[in-house]
């Protein structure tokens, strides 16, 4: 056996269809394309959404709601999320830099503390915003809201 004497199993490929060659080949004229109309011209191709000039699903559906551009997104903390972090760094003033090296929240990220769980650990939380249950919640174990500015 060499290299060159290599061929496909028998039966395992098939001649590809040549179309357009000819009246003789019983594929010439229209090329298996029908007759007439768009999809049978040389360069075709279907708009996304075309319904064949039936109002497309998409002009048919009304548009509706809104988006505010300037809406202000925070990346949302809970105090038991701070407890864990408090008890697994033993840190006494957890601020943006402590939950960014904890993978608790990106670079870019406004961080607000929200109440749901219980703080036991007196701690100083350093964040961007607060919610009025976590700042009862933090200086009622002893610590401090202090809003970061910056």
């Amino acid at each position: 056996m060499d290299l060159h004497t290599l061929k496909p199993a028998e039966g395992s490929t098939k001649t590809r269809k040549r179309i357009g060659r000819g009246q003789g080949s019983g594929r010439g004229g229209t090329s298996t394309r029908g007759h007439n109309g768009a999809k049978s011209r040389s360069g075709y191709s279907q708009k996304q959404g075309f319904e064949g000039g039936q109002m497309p699903l998409q002009r048919r559906v009304p548009k509706f709601g809104f988006k505010n551009h300037n809406r202000v997104e925070y990346k949302p903390i809970n105090l038991d999320t701070l407890q864990e972090l408090a008890e697994k760094t033993k840190a006494k003033k957890v601020d943006v830099e402590l939950l960014i090296s904890n993978g608790l929240a990106g670079k870019k990220d406004l961080v607000k503390v929200l109440g749901r769980g219980e703080l036991k650990a007196k701690v100083e939380v350093e964040v961007h915003a607060f919610s009025k249950s976590a700042v009862e919640a933090i200086e009622k174990a002893g610590g401090k809201a202090v809003k970061f500015e910056g």
